[in-house]
């Protein structure tokens, strides 16, 4: 009975003592932007630029054509091991829904973690230039304990239920165990 009652409580240290853990390498390796209606969507910039060995800015300038109203998102989280595989995260977000009042826990700490590069952070209608620059990552601002590796997240941005473009971002998550204890 004893064991039954510590075991939860092992495990919430655990979990809170690693998520306390910042990253040692935490930065974009890659970024693809493409755009599947070009008389509705283009793209002007989309390229990461590496300024030390530990930063790397990710600027995307995204010109809609026409107002949209209606936008999903759908992403999906990938994990490099012999190949990107599925990891953690298949969701869609209602967008113009979220930017109205915040629904989704995942879409609160990736919306969190980019805000302040971006001029995305208004209600709908979307239209003209929408811009996110020399963004770069900060351990300190993500809340989820991930393991160390290689990750994918695939956007696919969907208006009126059409496929519009899709922004795929890498990025390298180690942690320096060692250097911790």
């Amino acid at each position: 009975m004893h064991s039954s009652i510590v075991f939860p409580y092992f495990w919430i240290i655990i979990f809170v003592y690693i998520g306390d853990i910042e990253a040692e390498v935490f930065r974009f390796s890659n970024v693809v932007c493409h755009s599947y209606n070009e008389s509705w969507v283009l793209f002007d910039t989309c390229r990461l630029k590496a300024v030390s060995r530990e930063r790397v800015l990710l600027n995307i300038k995204t010109n809609i054509l026409h107002p949209t109203n209606d936008i999903k998102l759908h992403v999906k989280m990938w994990k490099k091991a012999s190949g990107f595989k599925p990891w953690l995260l298949d969701s869609t977000v209602d967008c113009c829904r979220y930017m109205k009042k915040s629904y989704n826990p995942f879409a609160n700490i990736v919306f969190n973690i980019y805000k302040d590069f971006s001029n995305l952070n208004h209600s709908c209608p979307y239209v003209g230039l929408q811009i996110v620059k020399d963004f770069y990552l900060r351990s300190e601002l993500l809340r989820l304990p991930i393991p160390s590796g290689e990750y994918l997240i695939s956007m696919q941005w969907f208006f009126y239920k059409m496929l519009q473009f899709d922004t795929n971002v890498t990025f390298l998550y180690l942690e320096d165990l060692i250097k911790r204890y």
